[in-house]
């Protein structure tokens, strides 16, 4: 399984617009952070997104998406959704489902009503099937499992995503499992089973400072740690924090806690790794 991460920024991504910031003007490529999602290709050829934010064209055409087997939703927040039309091109032969929870659902069929009714002959619009989501998704030999989160008052989505096809034992399974969970305020007491037993965890984190409906980074790292993670990735980054200070504090918290053997970082636009690796 192959993941990429699409977009690491936060709702306004970076450089924000009218901002003269050291960070906005940072020529360290990894300090551009576009709108945050996450793709994933499974061994058999399966391709699937999660959130499809504003930037999703051009983060597809670097990426070098040709096709879609589903999108996965996290929530409707604008960051992470609205640049759901920009599927069209890979809607011409078929529909691709939508998964998400059932306010998602609702307000995506709100927001993105168009799509829904009947238009003008050569009115473009993308080809979609939502589907509310009751439990595990399997596509071809990609699982992916909804866990429950809280993005301040919002309930919202966090992805458990395995390469199933191979088998083999529970470590081997661990290691081609990736939680994703950005916008995360706090993970119920019924979800921490699921996000426990991975190896690459990728969270939400926005700042150096408290948040109310976002993690911290030293939360971030809290969680991923009480998780079990072998590696965690920090995304959906604002501009208030460079990528080299974000891998101080990173430094820093390893050395405290001597977690020797664990990887702890932020993540950058275009990353790619396998899990297993």
């Amino acid at each position: 399984m192959r993941v990429t991460v699409l977009g690491s920024g936060t709702s306004h991504g970076v450089p924000v617009i009218g901002c003269d910031c050291p960070v906005c003007r940072s020529r360290d490529p990894r300090d551009t952070r576009t709108r945050a999602s996450l793709y994933i290709q499974g061994e058999g050829g399966e391709q699937v997104v999660i959130d499809t934010g504003p930037e999703f064209r051009i983060q597809a055409l670097k990426a070098g998406i040709d096709n879609l087997d589903a999108v996965f939703l996290t929530h409707t927040h604008a960051d992470h959704l609205h640049g759901l039309d920009d599927i069209r091109a890979l809607t011409w032969d078929k529909a691709i489902p939508v998964y998400a929870n059932e306010q998602s659902i609702a307000e995506l069929k709100e927001r993105f009503s168009y799509i829904f009714r009947e238009t003008q002959i050569g009115g473009g619009k993308p080809r979609i099937i939502p589907i509310v989501l009751t439990g595990t998704v399997n596509i071809g030999g990609l699982s992916l499992t909804p866990v429950p989160l809280k993005h301040g008052f919002l309930d919202i989505l966090g992805w458990r995503i395995t390469e199933t096809a191979r088998g083999g034992s529970a470590a081997a399974e661990a290691a081609r499992t990736v939680v994703y969970m950005t916008d995360t305020s706090a993970v119920p007491e019924t979800s921490w089973p699921l996000i426990r037993g991975a190896y690459t965890h990728i969270i939400g984190a926005i700042r150096i400072k408290p948040h109310e409906t976002h993690f911290s980074f030293e939360q971030a790292l809290e969680t991923a740690v009480l998780a079990g993670t072998r590696r965690m990735l920090i995304t959906h980054i604002s501009h208030r924090s460079a990528h080299r200070e974000i891998e101080e504090i990173c430094q820093k918290f390893s050395e405290k806690r001597n977690l020797e053997g664990i990887s702890l970082g932020p993540a950058w636009d275009n990353l790619e790794f396998d899990a297993p690796y």
